[in-house]
């Protein structure tokens, strides 16, 4: 074995090949043995987890036919595989945060929060199309009403109401400058739970399985991707370098019963229908990627129809609860996403302000500074280490004035050096599944 290859472990995914194949390769300090295991993890008191950087010229010195050989393939089959494993080891993961009221910023703020996540090298900004009519988490808003304000539109073009989609032309033109694209929720389980044209018609059970309900909301997933964009003059259905992915609603069926969980289970299909909607309408455009939207905790955002959907390609985690954060929980997730051909994010997650549960963030007393930073450095290092990227909730333009449910950081407060650290060190760690492509 190569002198150079010394106490390194690197962690090798397929997860778009037909066999699935993972392994681990250890390179020991004295040139050998070199030992290639299966689908299981073997755990040593010494390995390491290194750069990708690291790995591939450690690969190029061992030698495709070596690699061929202790793998037991052969032939194409051989050149495909390995392949696969190099692009994997290419990718690193990646870090972005969520704002559901981007629409609603003035210039001056969203230049301000696109320097700033641009300086923490994040890549990613979801947002929502809800309406907003007043200052949100203390950032002073240029008000914008609902896609659909006061009726459900049917797909009837001059019903619907297209400031909101024309504030997010602008924006996503901007955030391009900065490297970023958008992840595009296109309706939300709060603006249905609160009461919205949807909610109105058919509550939150029936707008899920009603079919008229479901034609409808359909019509409007349609209209949001057939928009045609004011300057660039394409529907956003084609702009693949300014969209990272669309969803369909922010945390569908939640809240639909009491037992939402259950709820959820027993209407998996609704997430694969309405994946099947945005694919069609993606019409054929392969570069932006199909979302669910996350659910309330890990193991109710991975539903097991949501990972043979083949609509689906990318499972939506949302998760507050700290326990969702440790590395050996979210990789049983990663393999079950890994074996299916699915891609996972962990689209929200936080760290409380207050000394409330983390999942339970109301209202209360400050935590300590160091408190606080520790939780967001340790918790976004754990998630990293599972090989997710993740979009924090939420980072803002201006500094946090600590309202009910805050989770948020304000680019200026005393908490953003450590989320940006955080966000720089998931772009050089190691990922579990390759986003490269849909990155700019």
């Amino acid at each position: 074995m190569p002198k150079n290859a010394v106490s390194t472990l690197a962690r090798l995914t397929a997860p778009q090949s037909p066999v699935n194949i993972r392994a681990l390769i250890m390179h020991r300090a004295n040139g050998g043995p070199t030992t290639i295991f299966g689908t299981r993890a073997i755990k040593t008191s010494n390995r390491k987890l290194i750069d990708n950087q690291a790995v591939l010229p450690i690969l190029a010195s061992i030698g495709a036919q070596w690699m061929c050989r202790m793998l037991r393939l052969r032939g194409l089959f051989c050149a495909a595989v390995l392949s696969q494993l190099s692009a994997v080891l290419a990718a690193n993961s990646f870090a972005g945060s969520n704002l559901y009221y981007a629409a609603g910023l003035y210039d001056d703020d969203r230049t301000t929060l696109l320097t700033g996540l641009n300086a923490a090298g994040m890549k990613v900004l979801r947002v929502w199309l809800d309406g907003q009519s007043e200052t949100q988490k203390g950032t002073n808003i240029d008000p914008f009403p609902d896609l659909e304000p006061t009726q459900i539109c049917n797909g009837v073009v001059s019903c619907y109401n297209d400031t909101v989609l024309e504030r997010l032309d602008d924006f996503m033109l901007a955030a391009n400058e900065y490297g970023i694209k958008l992840l595009i929720s296109m309706h939300s389980f709060n603006a249905l739970q609160a009461g919205d044209v949807y909610g109105a018609a058919y509550g939150t059970e029936d707008f899920y399985t009603d079919d008229t309900a479901q034609a409808a909301f359909d019509a409007r997933l349609q209209h949001v991707m057939g928009h045609v964009h004011t300057t660039l003059g394409q529907p956003w259905s084609e702009l693949s370098d300014y969209i990272f992915a669309f969803e369909a609603e922010n945390e569908a069926m939640i809240g639909s019963s009491s037992d939402g969980q259950q709820f959820i289970e027993d209407h998996q299909q609704w997430q694969c229908d309405r994946a099947q909607t945005i694919r069609n309408a993606l019409n054929g455009n392969t570069g932006i990627l199909v979302t669910t939207g996350g659910e309330s905790w890990m193991s109710e955002s991975v539903q097991p129809d949501f990972l043979t959907c083949e609509y689906l390609d990318v499972i939506s985690i949302h998760a507050y609860g700290i326990g969702d954060y440790d590395t050996s929980s979210i990789e049983t997730y990663v393999q079950q996403a890994q074996a299916n051909g699915k891609k996972l994010i962990m689209e929200e997650w936080g760290a409380c302000y207050f000394t409330t549960e983390n999942n339970n963030c109301p209202t209360g007393n400050a935590l300590p500074v160091d408190t606080r930073n520790t939780n967001i450095q340790t918790w976004a290092n754990q998630i990293t280490a599972a090989g997710l990227p993740w979009l924090y909730w939420q980072v803002i333009p201006n500094a946090d004035p600590h309202w009910g449910q805050d989770y948020e950081i304000g680019i200026s407060d005393v908490y953003w050096d450590t989320l940006m650290n955080a966000a720089e060190q998931a772009s050089s760690s190691p990922a579990a599944f390759d986003f490269s492509a849909y990155l700019l």
